[in-house]
């Protein structure tokens, strides 16, 4: 066997995502000076977590970590799937942040999967499980991604800094490729639908956040319907917190979705439960907060909202040998980082062109021909 050539990064951004697109690509990647002028150098509790779980769903995937944690070299392997598989996220980074390269990456699979993910459910830095089910999950279905087993079910809620939550994901494979679009279109708003939540808090705090936020969505549509899921007892998870997710459906399919968490942040001392109380936001002005949000992400226009430019981008870079146009708002920084990376390891380059008329963005790529050639022929 021949020595194996290695794709060579450097530094800790993007790790996810350059991992993600080494799986899809099947480029082993070694990266060098992984925070190496911190004060604490290395990869994040939460960065080993996902090696641990691309290795849990993966054949013959090969990770080594130096001692200081500051150099990666990752090989990577077939992607297996399969069932009954669990795996704990930690509390550093919420289940959404580990979600998203999964549900990509299972749809290459030899076999269906279905993972149980512990952890945190909902937080102000990643999307939230309800966005998963309510935006992300339509956007695979959209490419081409099987209609049939797609589902996420959320068993119990998780707020930081304690977690407790815990998912079932099911993602089944794509018989062959996914299917290029042509996405264009946004349409208008026709309704808004929402999920509000709350574990060891009163569940006012959640008719709150829906009266607040229908104070600014019935002035300008009448089709808003916000759900409670008050949560007690072990579903409640380990920490108190309460949160919204609002997603708009638009007339030409599209879901642009906004959401947020509030939880007890974990204070320098844990006894001090009045400053503890006080770090926390009012549920009306957290209700505001995302309905106003969400109002900024349809303004942008685009047929995703920001935080889902990135998926969208990938998504059509993996479509087979085909044009793919969509229209996206203001692109976002991320969303800058995931075309580079894209460019790098898959060799495709997006033609982008901005509509001056609408303030979009319009993006056209030809995808690499990502075949499921892992899967079981029968």
């Amino acid at each position: 066997m021949g020595k194996v050539p290695y794709m060579r990064l450097k530094g800790s951004q993007n790790l996810r995502l350059r991992l993600l697109l080494s799986t899809l690509s099947s480029t082993p990647i070694l990266i060098d000076d992984i925070r190496s002028d911190t004060a604490w150098p290395g990869l994040r509790p939460y960065e080993v977590s996902l090696l641990r779980l691309l290795e849990r769903v993966s054949d013959d995937c090969v990770v080594e970590i130096n001692e200081t944690g500051t150099k990666l070299k990752y090989k990577p392997g077939i992607v297996m799937g399969g069932r009954h598989i669990v795996h704990d996220c930690g509390t550093s980074r919420s289940i959404g942040y580990f979600m998203e390269p999964l549900a990509v990456l299972a749809l290459f699979g030899k076999k269906p999967l279905t993972i149980r993910l512990k952890g945190i459910t909902n937080d102000s830095k990643d999307p939230s499980v309800d966005t998963f089910l309510s935006t992300t999950l339509p956007l695979l279905k959209r490419f081409g991604g099987p209609l049939e087993g797609l589902h996420l079910k959320i068993e119990s809620r998780g707020v930081p800094p304690e977690g407790g939550g815990e998912v079932v994901l099911s993602i089944p494979i794509v018989q062959d490729s996914l299917k290029a679009i042509t996405w264009t279109d946004e349409g208008m708003v026709k309704r808004i639908r929402g999920t509000t939540f709350s574990t060891k808090v009163s569940v006012q705090f959640e008719n709150t956040m829906i009266h607040a936020a229908r104070g600014i969505f019935n002035r300008l549509l009448p089709d808003v319907y916000i759900s409670t899921n008050h949560r007690a007892g072990p579903q409640a998870g380990n920490s108190p917190g309460y949160g919204i997710s609002l997603v708009a459906e638009t007339t030409s399919g599209c879901y642009i979705s906004a959401d947020t968490a509030v939880s007890y942040a974990q204070g320098e001392d844990e006894d001090d439960v009045e400053n503890k109380k006080k770090d926390l936001r009012p549920p009306e002005e957290i209700g505001e907060q995302i309905a106003s949000n969400l109002l900024g992400e349809i303004e942008q226009g685009g047929v995703v909202d920001s935080t889902h430019q990135g998926l969208l981008f990938l998504l059509c870079a993996l479509c087979p040998q085909d044009v793919s146009k969509v229209r996206v708002g203001k692109l976002a920084p991320y969303g800058i980082e995931v075309l580079r990376n894209i460019r790098d390891f898959l060799g495709v380059k997006f033609d982008i062109k901005p509509d001056p008329s609408t303030g979009t963005v319009i993006l056209k790529c030809v995808g690499c021909g990502l075949k499921n050639l892992s899967r079981k022929v029968s």
